[in-house]
């Protein structure tokens, strides 16, 4: 006979079934009791409800899977040997419940460990799969889940293709947090036969985790309101994918594969691999209700750090500025300026260490003596003699080959690849396997922040290293995960040096948008748009992939923009992170004056971004939309930010969320001060009505309960 374990925790709602052999079976997750009719199947189709999926060389892969990674073997001869449940108070550093299920297939020796952490008040799970090779001949890895659903399109009656919608978050440069929903049929899956060949996959190969997709997805149930929201929380190559077998969609999340990347781990005995760590919740509402909840977890698993507190205004050179031509001639205006404004931060970006052209440089990161005359420290002690904290760029993990000290360096700091250096874009990756390679890096931190007095790190990363490195792996793919993992090493060992350190994770913008490294930086740069109605539309939507409080929005007035240009710009940083730009010391005093005002605004109400919860009223903005609009949600009511790009009408609708309507409500302009705006509040269905004349607008609200 079966044994069946029904585990509630935090509303969320999980079913197993164990069998005589010690076959594990996950066959539900939801936010209401899985009901009767899964002991009613047959044996055949519950075995089909992998808890786990490990696939090894040389073992049958034993399905009609195609590319699918279901019939894994060992995966399939697993048994479970003992089912720890852990209480908070037993597991350090967590707050929540544990499970931890200990598997071992008796063939190999191989034990598997697949842990699952709640977090209180949250209907979420963070998993991942542990692999102790316990027996006496090596293993060859080359497929582990770390999370493996199968059933998540039960629940109503409607069929698959009326219920259930896809949302990816495509993702690009200049082009980020773009997210797209799908009938399963517009992306070519249908349901011919209990189960598929084909398969829904996304997934990103290199150091760029973000350049194609966000590491996310959200598969929704229209009919019953609930869905399925997940992230892979990896700075390296990831995959997931979703298909059918008996009759069941299911969803797997994994870091690097065999198939995909070129992953492949001959595991020693004795020796221990870990899968990379993924999240996966169930929310009711929708979209952002999945957000919502991601949001929140995202808070739970950060490192603190008063950034996220503060949330300290900055001012980057960069953005429709000096772009990389930085001077002690042009900096000190523009610093005069910045903390005229009211910026607390004034960070230095790209160019500060070359005399000319740097890009295929890079890697000494010493100061241009022809930049500064008096040294660089002249101008970071200006800057912080004007109460900001200095900052400056680097992108610490490539070197230049061009650069000085590449041709004196071993091959074995940088990535191999059939006997040659890895070149990208100019630049050869290092690696941080390598503890020569972390110490030099430790050693320009440590001369930035304590020779210069740098309170501010702008970590920018541009290249795509790619499948990974040949030196000291078993694979291309095992290199880059282990460069990965050290990488992460190194970053933590920083930050225990450096406790107030500021250090902001960019690639290119948004191309590294990863719960790894965010987990650990305090703030994100969310694009490197140079357009700001573009970068608006990025804006509005970046609170899906990254906490507000975490994500920095370029606000850059033109030098030849007029007003609503100025407070277009304003508008899209002000619910987020301030990454205030532009050539302040040349704009006119009005424009100036709004950016002034901007950020005197945004010291108002700041302190509530770390709490609030984010909403789109309009659905999430996309660049064909005509209007837009992005809030955020507290105790003490509703900031909200509309702008209108192309929209034919000057008047829009916004649908608050279902709590303000029959709602006596007031609504005032938070910025700019003075219109031309015109609002109404619509007590009845509780939406707001906005009139902006002019294309290419932007206002924010405030709305409160009277």
């Amino acid at each position: 006979m079966s044994e069946w374990i029904r585990i509630e925790e935090n509303g969320l709602h999980l079913l197993f079934e164990i069998t005589e052999t010690g076959d594990v079976r996950f066959l539900y997750m939801g936010l209401t009791e899985a009901g009767a009719e899964y002991e009613q199947w047959p044996d055949k189709k519950r075995a089909k409800f992998r808890l786990v999926e490990v696939h090894a060389s040389g073992e049958n892969h034993n399905d009609h899977h195609g590319s699918k990674h279901t019939g894994t073997t060992p995966g399939k001869r697993l048994r479970l040997v003992k089912l720890e449940d852990l209480a908070s108070s037993e597991v350090d550093g967590e707050v929540g419940r544990r499970l931890v299920w200990h598997l071992v297939d008796d063939a190999t020796g191989l034990e598997v460990r697949s842990v699952m952490q709640f977090y209180n008040g949250l209907s979420v799970i963070r998993t991942r799969t542990e692999l102790e090779h316990g027996g006496s001949e090596p293993i060859g890895l080359e497929y582990v889940s770390s999370f493996a659903l199968t059933g998540i399109d039960m629940g109503g009656l409607g069929t698959r293709e009326e219920k259930i919608r896809l949302s990816i978050p495509h993702n690009t440069w200049y082009g980020e947090a773009q997210w797209h929903t799908y009938r399963l049929s517009e992306l070519g899956f249908h349901e011919v036969n209990e189960f598929s060949m084909k398969r829904l996959s996304y997934s990103s190969t290199g150091t760029w985790s973000s350049s194609q997709y966000a590491p996310m997805g959200y598969a929704a149930n229209v009919e019953t309101g609930t869905g399925l929201v997940w992230q892979i929380e990896h700075n390296g190559s990831w995959h997931w994918e979703m298909s059918d077998m008996t009759g069941q969609l299911y969803v797997q999340l994994s870091g690097p594969t065999d198939a995909e990347h070129g992953w492949w781990k001959e595991l020693q005995p004795g020796e221990v691999f870990e899968s990379v760590p993924a999240c996966v919740g169930v929310a009711a509402g929708g979209l952002d209700a999945a957000v919502v909840l991601m949001n929140e977890y995202r808070r739970r698993i950060r490192r603190f750090h008063e950034d996220n507190v503060k949330l300290p205004v900055i001012f980057n050179d960069y953005m429709n500025c000096l772009f990389g031509d930085p001077t002690t001639e042009k900096l000190l205006p523009l610093i005069d300026a910045a903390a005229a404004a009211g910026c607390e931060i004034y960070c230095i970006d790209c160019g500060w260490y070359s005399d000319g052209e740097w890009w295929d440089g890079v890697g000494e990161w010493l100061p241009s003596k022809a930049r500064f005359p008096g040294g660089i420290e002249q101008v970071l002690n200006y800057i912080r003699a004007k109460d900001m904290v200095p900052g400056l760029w680097l992108e610490i993990e490539v070197m230049g080959i061009n650069c000085p000290l590449a041709d004196k360096l071993p091959d074995d700091w940088f990535f191999m690849r059939h006997g040659k250096r890895v070149i990208d874009h100019g630049r050869y990756q290092l690696d941080f396997r390598n503890p020569d390679v972390r110490a030099y890096a430790d050693s320009v931190i440590d001369r930035v922040v304590g020779e210069y007095g740098a309170g501010y790190i702008k970590m920018d990363y541009n290249i795509n290293a790619g499948i990974g490195t040949e030196v000291g792996a078993d694979s291309f793919g095992d290199g880059l995960l282990e460069h990965n993992r050290a990488y992460l090493d190194w970053l933590d060992a920083v930050f225990a040096r450096h406790a107030g350190l500021i250090i902001e994770n960019c690639g290119s913008g948004g191309m590294r948008l990863d719960y790894a490294l965010l987990s650990r930086h305090s703030i994100q740069s969310s694009s490197d748009q140079t357009n700001y109605v573009k970068n608006g539309v990025i804006a509005a939507a970046s609170s899906s992939l990254v906490t507000p409080e975490q994500c920095a929005v370029w606000s850059y007035p033109l030098q030849a923009g007029d007003r609503e240009e100025v407070i277009f710009n304003m508008v899209n940083s002000m619910l987020l992170r301030i990454h205030q730009s532009g050539h302040l010391a040349e704009i006119a005093q009005n424009s100036f004056d709004l950016v002034a005002e901007g950020i005197a605004a945004y010291k108002t109400y700041r302190e509530r971004i770390p709490f609030a919860r984010p909403v789109w009223p309009l659905g999430m903005p996309r660049f064909n939309n005509g209007w837009m609009s992005f809030g955020l949600t507290d105790d003490e009511g509703l900031l909200l930010a509309v702008w209108r790009l192309e929209g034919e009408s000057p008047t829009c609708v916004l649908p608050l969320p279902v709590e303000w309507k029959q709602t006596d409500a007031e609504v005032a302009l938070v910025y700019p001060s003075e219109g031309p705006a015109q609002w109404g509040w619509n007590r009845e269905d509780g939406s707001l009505s906005v009139q902006l004349h002019e294309r290419k607008t932007a206002r924010i609200f405030e709305v409160r309960k009277k």
